[in-house]
């Protein structure tokens, strides 16, 4: 990761550099792939003094800007609130990551294992051979191709879709794999 730290109409010293440097590093915790984080510090003699310094601090992550921009009466001052600006969006972008890697089945299966807990409870005596179906839907099979499937199925948000091979006119499922790859299963005959 590299750090580049530019002053604008202001000097900055080695102390504040190493201070930039060693604080900044802590951003990595979120993201794995920063690439640059760039500091800009700028002093603004005409303002109010307790907004007179600010800092703007700009880190590329793979495909993703997060910036960060505060003021305060001393550029430490100034590069710790603009940095708890860009943790804080940092820790958002990590949890919009580990949702979208995960996808829904991770939120739909959390919540189906909480009403299961709390609603079923299996006695000894029930024998998994002697369930019975509980619910039966019925709906027209409509001719399509893989990609097609795989994005209604991502539109309903289900982790998996039943279609007919618009080719070969077979049923087809596609299903989201663990791993978060799609998965298709093709009738045979």
């Amino acid at each position: 990761m590299d750090v580049v730290v530019v002053g604008k109409h202001t000097e900055v010293d080695s102390a504040l550099r190493a201070l930039t440097v060693q604080k900044v590093e802590r951003v990595t915790k979120f993201a794995s792939d920063v690439r640059r984080v760039d500091v800009d510090y700028e002093q603004h003699p005409t303002r109010r003094a307790e907004d007179s310094h600010s800092c703007e601090i700009l880190v590329h992550v793979r495909q993703q800007l997060v910036k960060g921009t505060a003021a305060g009466t001393e550029h430490a001052i100034a590069l710790d609130r603009a940095l708890d600006k860009v943790e804080e969006q940092m820790r958002r972008l990590h949890g919009r990551r580990v949702r979208r890697r995960n996808g829904s089945r991770a939120r739909s299966a959390s919540v189906a294992a909480a009403a299961a807990a709390s609603s079923i409870t299996l006695t000894p005596e029930t024998d998994p051979a002697e369930r019975i179906v509980v619910k039966s839907k019925q709906f027209d099979v409509k001719p399509m191709d893989v990609a097609e499937a795989a994005l209604q199925m991502e539109l309903l948000g289900h982790d998996f879709y039943l279609f007919m091979l618009a080719d070969s006119g077979r049923c087809a499922v596609v299903y989201r794999r663990r791993d978060g790859n799609l998965g298709l299963i093709e009738a045979s005959s």
